[in-house]
């Protein structure tokens, strides 16, 4: 039978405009950060269960493994929703999937943009960060090797300077404090000595009570804010790199699950043509 004039080109009933390899590279791809956000997650908890109570309820805000389940947790159900809608061909979760991975490239584009911006802001917020973190660094044993290696890795001590560390209970100077470690700061702060076979972790001690040029024979007096602000501006080619690492993962999530939407798109109105036209005579 002929064709009805207008009318568009016929497909075989074994055509389909979804792309094979579209569709399963989508799938591989969430499927892969799937697995590594279950990890996350596994981690995150082990690391929460091994902590005592007490710690538990004192530092919420900046334990790392809290931060580890809530990225994890969202990250499962951002690539579920990817998964399961490549593999059934899910319009909703596809759009949901992509809708989300957008929403959370604007975030952080907006993030670095208003970083940059109202850096004074976002220093202040570092510096009280880093007080938090300060006053908390007996309370779990998480943040205290993060402040360690923190202060190791910058060669510094406290978040403005050394007496800072006034901040935490333990090493407060008030005349009341009965800490064996009042006055003092964390061995951390201390110079590296050449050779040393056991670390001196009473290095710190009085520390706090001398002025600038007495402790710098021993310790770093310099705040961690102003060197990582440094080791910020030294590393911005690394560090955009590493920001572009992070994007391009997420524009290709949101690319592949648009071409996808396209395409079951156009395979839904062919299937809908067909059983429209299918009786025509002049189909």
């Amino acid at each position: 039978m002929a064709r009805r004039p207008g009318a568009p080109a016929a497909y075989g009933e074994d055509f389909s405009f979804v792309s094979p390899l579209v569709k399963y590279l989508l799938f591989f791809f969430n499927m892969l950060f799937w697995v590594i956000s279950m990890v996350m997650v596994a981690v995150g908890v082990y690391a929460r269960l091994m902590k005592h109570a007490e710690a538990a309820l004192a530092c919420l805000a900046v334990d790392p493994a809290i931060l580890l389940i809530v990225v994890g947790v969202l990250m499962f159900l951002l690539t579920f929703c990817g998964c399961i809608g490549s593999l059934r061909e899910n319009i909703c979760l596809l759009q949901t999937s992509s809708l989300c991975l957008t929403i959370v490239f604007l975030l952080q584009l907006a993030a670095g943009v208003l970083g940059f911006v109202f850096s004074d802001k976002a220093r202040g917020k570092v510096s009280e960060i880093i007080n938090n973190a300060i006053v908390h660094y007996r309370d779990d044993l998480d943040l205290q090797n993060l402040i360690d290696f923190g202060q190791k890795k910058f060669g510094c001590c406290g978040g403005i300077s050394y007496k800072d560390w006034s901040l935490n209970m333990y090493f407060n100077c008030s005349e009341d404090n009965p800490s064996r470690e009042r006055c003092s700061v964390p061995y951390s702060c201390c110079l590296p000595t050449p050779n040393q076979a056991v670390i001196n972790t009473m290095c710190g001690q009085g520390m706090q009570a001398l002025d600038y040029l007495e402790a710098s024979k021993v310790i770093y007096t310099n705040g961690c804010i102003d060197r990582l602000v440094n080791w910020i501006h030294s590393n911005l080619f690394v560090l955009g790199g590493v920001a572009l690492g992070l994007a391009i993962p997420q524009l290709v999530g949101i690319l592949l699950s648009m071409i996808l939407v396209s395409q079951i798109k156009d395979q839904i109105k062919l299937q809908l043509y067909n059983q429209q036209h299918r009786a025509d005579p002049w189909y």
